[in-house]
């Protein structure tokens, strides 16, 4: 039997100001080239974002081996993510029910046709 990819929705909040949600928007236009790659290494096939006010959702899809833990312990230690997280972190905003240093929360899913 063919093992099925896996699907990760996640939730954030942004700054809610618009000048900085513009340029958040603006950095997504032109995502440095070593974060794309670190996307894709980690096994993410698909990676999607949609806003909403100062709302974010994400949906990324992965290979079937794909690992939540084993991605966070990789972009950990990858100095180009960590500075672009860095760079993120002045437009972000955790969500209320965020744990300590949380930033995207996996989302539950709840309804599926």
């Amino acid at each position: 039997m063919k093992k099925q990819h896996k699907k990760y929705c996640f939730a954030l909040d942004l700054i809610n100001d618009e000048a900085l949600i513009q340029a958040y928007i603006e950095h997504h236009k032109e995502v440095w080239p070593e974060i794309i790659h670190q996307i894709k290494d980690t096994g993410v096939e698909s990676m999607e974002i949609y806003r909403v006010s100062d709302r974010l959702f994400m949906i990324i899809e992965t290979t079937p081996e794909f690992s939540l833990f084993e991605k966070q312990i990789k972009d950990n230690s990858n100095p180009k993510v960590q500075e672009w997280e860095t760079l993120m972190d002045k437009y972000q905003k955790a969500l209320p029910c965020a744990k300590q240093g949380e930033k995207w929360v996996l989302m539950e899913r709840i309804f599926r046709l």
